[in-house]
């Protein structure tokens, strides 16, 4: 998996906010939601989905380079920016997907709009508590403590040490920490996870695909199975000897489901 360039960078204005949003690629337009430690840049899923989509990767309010609304201080308020976001782009009805925390504001936006939507992809998604097993502490660990419970093996993430275990920039080091200062005004209280969402979900019927690692070390897999639950019209899929990120660390056994399925929804 490496970085490419087929792809543009633009400023869009929604809701008092400035966010900045990767794009390419033509077609159906699918929205990609980023996880709790921003926008990854445009990788190799991303490349491969825009081969489909016109794929539009935003930094969240708050992160990267993107403003911050004094009103966006909640998972709930981030679904509600969305929501404008999908509107005044011109999205819908949209493929929405969303990885980690990302998965969690999809699950959101797909309870407060489902017209809006024309499928909905949640890879490892936060937003519902397990019962069994527990939701790793991320907030206050290191970095390099983090890139451990993320993979299940580092060794066959493709481009690791390019791609991951790179030394940052003091631009991306202070990036890195106001994105963990918006993660923890979303997600601290309850710790990543929202009481009431499975109750939300259980009207949307919405095409839904589950993705999952199943030694997520951060969202165990149950959490997974309780999302399956929640929606009638889902089908979860579990990638073998994978932990939290499997575009990252699985990128073809990731990329061979989610294709298949949004080729059904289309």
């Amino acid at each position: 998996m490496t970085v490419t360039q087929s792809h543009t960078e633009e400023l869009i204005e929604v809701a008092g906010a400035t966010i900045h949003v990767l794009k390419g690629g033509e077609g159906a337009p699918l929205l990609i939601l980023h996880g709790a430690g921003g926008n990854p840049g445009w990788l190799g899923y991303h490349q491969a989905l825009s081969e489909h989509f016109t794929v539009h990767a935003p930094s969240h309010p708050g992160y990267d380079t993107s403003s911050r609304p004094d009103w966006i201080s909640t998972i709930n308020d981030m679904a509600h920016f969305y929501r404008q976001f999908i509107d005044e782009v011109g999205l819908a009805p949209v493929h929405l997907m969303g990885f980690s925390m990302g998965g969690w504001l999809a699950a959101e936006i797909a309870a407060m709009c489902p017209s809006s939507l024309k499928s909905l992809v949640l890879v490892d998604a936060a937003g519902i508590k397990p019962q069994v097993g527990d939701i790793a502490e991320i907030f206050m660990i290191s970095r390099e403590q983090a890139q451990q419970l993320r993979f299940y093996d580092p060794k066959q993430v493709p481009d690791y040490e390019t791609l991951v275990n790179r030394t940052l920039t003091p631009e991306e080091e202070d990036a890195q920490w106001r994105n963990r200062e918006m993660a923890s005004r979303l997600c601290w209280k309850p710790y990543l996870h929202n009481p009431k969402l499975p109750a939300y979900l259980r009207g949307v019927k919405i095409p839904t695909l589950i993705v999952w690692g199943r030694q997520d070390a951060i969202l165990p897999l149950n959490c997974g199975e309780l999302y399956h639950q929640a929606l009638s019209n889902s089908t979860l899929h579990v990638i073998d000897r994978c932990g939290h990120s499997p575009g990252v660390e699985k990128p073809q056994e990731f990329l061979r489901p989610v294709l298949e399925f949004l080729a059904k929804q289309t």
